[in-house]
C-alpha cells in the first residue's frame, strides 16, 4: 500500500508541476503575440498586395495557426486594407504597389472595394505593377487597376464570362424514398428549388440571370475603362473563345507583355532605380499594419458592429450572428451613452427568421437613442436584410448581394428510405392530436400542412411589414419587390431596398455627419477576445472534433454535420439565400 501511495502522489506531483509548466509556457507564447513587432519600413519601399489572400470582414485570430507559422501574422480586415491602401497613397516610404493576382477568394463587393482604393491611389503617381502566373477573371478585375499587368509566357489569363451553377438533390432524394415537405413564401425563393425540382424554375433563372449579367458588366466596364477596349469587344472576345493561352491575353491587349518572375523584379527594379531585383523592399500587408497606425481622433466614437456569416438562435456560435450575443450587444451599445452612432457592416445570405427578428429589434430601439447606418458587404440577404431594413441609411456596394425577401421551411421526410432501405419502422403515444408535429419519421396530414403553411406566411407578412416600415414604403409595393427575388446593389437602390453606394468608409463618414461629430475615433464588435481565450478555445474545440472524427471517421463526421444544419433548419422558418456558385470567377 506504501507503494501504491508513494507511486500515486509522485504521479500527481508530475502532473501538478506538467500543468503549472504547460500553463506559464502558454502565457510566455501570448506575451511574445500581445506584444506586436514594431515594423520599419525601408525608404525604397514596394507594397504587396497578395489578392489570393481573403480579406474578411474582421479580422480573427487563430493562435494555433500562428504559433505553427508566426512570421505570417495576421491577415488584415478588408477595411485595414482599404486603409493601409489610402495611407501607402501618402506615405513617402511606398513608392509603388505590386498586386500578385492569380486566384481571388473574395467577394464580388470586397472586390469592387479594392478595386476602387487602388484606383484612387493611382491618383497620387505612384507605379502598380500586377503579375500572375495564371490570372483568373476574379484576380484579372483587380489587376487590370495596373499600370501594367503581365503573366506568365506558358501561363495565362482566363476569359471565359461568369456562370451560375447548382445542385439538384431531388431525383437522389427520390431514389432513397426521401420526401421533404417544403413550405415557402415568395415565387423567387429558390433556397428550396434543389428539394422540389431537378432543374432551376423559370422565375429563378430569370432572377440569376438578371444579377449574374450584373456582375459580369461590372467587371467588364471595370476592364474596358483600364484597357481602353469596348465593352462590346470584350464580350465578342469571351463569346468567340478567343482567350486559350498567354499570347493570346497579349494579342487581344488584356496583358501587357509576357515574363518570368525575376523580368518583373527587374522592371520594378528599375522603376526603383535599384541595381538588382533583390535590392527591392518588397513589404507585405501585415508587416505594412504593424508599421502605421489607422485611427480617428476626436470626442466621439463610433462603434462598427460587424454581422459575419448565418444567423443563428442562441450564443457562442462560431463564424456565426448568433441572436442573444447580439442583442446583448446592441442592448450595450444603446445604454453606452460614450457611443455617438453606431454602424452595422452586415455580410450575411440569412439564417433562422426568428434570430433575425430579435436582432431587428433591437436595431429598431437602437435607433431611437443614436443615429444607425448600414453598411452591406459581399451579402446583405433574406434575413441579413431583415436585420438592415430598419437602419436610419442603407449604403451597399453595386455588386452586393440583397434582398431575397422571404421565408421557407423544409422537413425531411425520411419515413420510407427508413422502412424499405433500413428496415427501421416508428410507432408513437401521443397526448393531443398534434404533440409530434412536426415530425420527420411521417407524412404530415393537410392540417398539419395547413399549419406549416400558414406559419410561413405569418413570417413573410411580418417580415414584409418590417420592410415597409424601415424603407418608408407601402406593404404592397413592397411585396411586389420581395417575393424572395435576389437583387443586385445598383438595383436595389432603384427599387428602394437601399439609400446609396458606397463603402464602409463612406457609411462611417454618413455616421458621423448624422452624430454631428467633429472627430472620432472607431472602435469595432464584437471586440476580441485575448490570445489565451482563443489559444484556449481553439484548443478545446480542435481536441473535441479530433477525439469525435477518430471514433466515427472523418467522412461520418462532415455527414454529422450536415445532419446538425439540417437539423437546426428543421420545421423553423428560414430566411435566408440559396448556396450559389458562380464558376470561372
Amino acid at each position: 500500500m506504501k507503494i501504491f501511495f508513494k507511486t500515486f502522489f509522485a504521479s500527481l506531483l508530475a502532473l501538478f508541476i506538467f500543468s503549472v509548466l504547460g500553463f506559464l509556457i502558454i502565457l510566455g507564447i501570448a506575451g511574445s503575440f500581445s506584444k506586436e513587432e514594431q515594423k520599419t519600413i525601408d525608404p525604397n519601399s514596394v507594397l504587396v498586395l497578395d489578392v489570393s489572400e481573403n480579406f474578411l470582414e474582421q479580422t480573427k485570430s487563430d493562435p494555433l495557426s500562428e504559433i505553427i507559422n508566426k512570421k505570417k501574422g495576421k491577415v488584415p480586415s478588408l477595411s485595414e486594407l482599404i486603409g493601409l491602401i489610402k495611407n501607402a497613397k501618402k506615405d513617402s516610404t511606398i513608392k509603388g504597389i505590386y498586386i500578385k493576382c492569380e486566384q481571388n477568394p473574395n467577394g464580388y463587393a470586397s472586390t469592387e472595394e479594392i478595386r476602387k482604393a487602388l484606383v484612387d491611389f493611382r491618383t497620387s503617381n505612384k507605379f502598380i505593377i500586377a503579375y500572375g502566373e495564371t490570372i483568373t477573371q476574379k484576380g484579372y478585375w483587380i489587376g487590370n487597376v495596373a499600370d501594367q499587368i503581365y503573366t506568365h509566357p506558358q501561363g495565362g489569363l482566363e476569359f471565359n464570362g461568369f456562370s451560375y451553377e447548382t445542385m439538384f438533390l431531388k431525383g437522389l432524394l427520390d431514389k432513397l424514398e426521401i420526401k421533404p415537405e417544403v413550405f415557402y413564401a415568395g415565387k423567387f425563393k429558390s433556397a428550396t428549388e434543389p428539394f422540389r425540382y431537378a432543374q432551376m424554375s423559370d422565375a429563378n433563372k430569370l432572377q440569376t440571370g438578371i444579377w449574374l449579367n450584373a456582375l459580369y458588366n461590372s467587371f467588364l466596364e471595370g476592364t474596358a475603362d483600364k484597357r481602353k477596349i469596348e465593352v462590346a469587344t470584350l464580350k465578342s472576345i469571351a463569346n468567340e473563345g478567343k482567350i486559350q493561352n498567354a499570347n493570346d491575353a497579349l494579342t487581344y491587349n488584356l496583358v501587357d507583355g509576357l515574363m518570368y518572375d525575376d523580368q518583373v523584379k527587374k522592371l520594378i527594379a528599375k522603376k526603383l532605380h535599384v541595381q538588382k531585383d533583390q535590392n527591392i523592399s518588397f513589404v507585405n500587408m501585415t508587416d505594412y499594419a504593424a508599421s502605421v497606425a489607422i485611427r480617428g481622433s476626436g470626442a466621439g466614437k463610433i462603434a462598427v458592429v460587424y454581422a459575419d456569416g448565418d444567423i443563428e438562435m442562441g450564443r457562442d456560435q462560431k463564424n456565426a450572428i448568433a441572436s442573444d450575443d447580439y442583442r446583448a450587444l446592441l442592448q450595450k451599445l444603446r445604454n453606452d451613452a460614450t457611443i455617438s452612432a453606431v454602424v452595422l457592416r452586415v455580410n450575411s445570405p440569412g439564417g433562422s427568421s426568428l434570430a433575425s427578428d430579435i436582432i431587428w429589434r433591437e436595431i429598431d430601439l437602437l435607433k431611437k437613442e443614436k443615429p444607425v447606418i448600414v453598411s452591406m458587404g459581399n451579402y446583405a440577404a433574406s434575413g441579413g436584410y431583415y436585420i438592415s431594413c430598419g437602419a436610419d441609411v442603407i449604403y451597399a456596394d453595386a455588386n452586393t448581394i440583397t434582398g431575397s425577401i422571404g421565408v421557407f421551411s423544409v422537413i425531411p421526410n425520411v419515413e420510407l428510405f427508413m422502412k424499405n432501405k433500413l428496415g427501421i419502422t416508428f410507432d408513437r403515444v401521443k397526448t393531443a392530436q398534434y404533440a409530434d408535429m412536426p415530425s420527420a419519421t411521417r407524412t404530415l396530414n393537410a392540417t398539419e400542412q395547413r399549419f406549416m403553411q400558414a406559419n410561413v406566411d405569418s413570417v413573410y407578412n411580418a417580415f414584409k411589414s418590417r420592410v415597409a416600415i424601415g424603407r418608408k414604403k407601402s406593404v404592397t409595393y413592397i411585396d411586389s419587390i420581395a417575393q424572395g427575388r435576389v437583387w443586385i446593389g445598383a438595383d436595389a437602390v432603384t427599387v428602394g431596398l437601399v439609400d446609396k453606394i458606397g463603402s464602409l468608409n463612406d457609411a462611417i463618414a454618413a455616421a458621423s455627419s448624422m452624430a454631428h461629430l467633429k472627430g472620432f475615433s472607431i472602435k469595432s464588435f464584437p471586440e476580441s477576445k485575448s490570445f489565451i481565450e482563443e489559444f484556449i478555445n481553439g484548443y478545446e474545440n480542435t481536441i473535441k472534433v479530433k477525439a469525435i472524427q477518430e471514433e466515427i471517421g472523418v467522412t461520418q463526421w462532415q455527414t454529422l454535420q450536415q445532419v446538425k444544419s439540417i437539423q437546426q433548419m428543421m420545421g423553423q422558418p428560414q430566411a435566408r439565400m440559396p448556396i450559389f456558385v458562380v464558376n470561372h470567377p
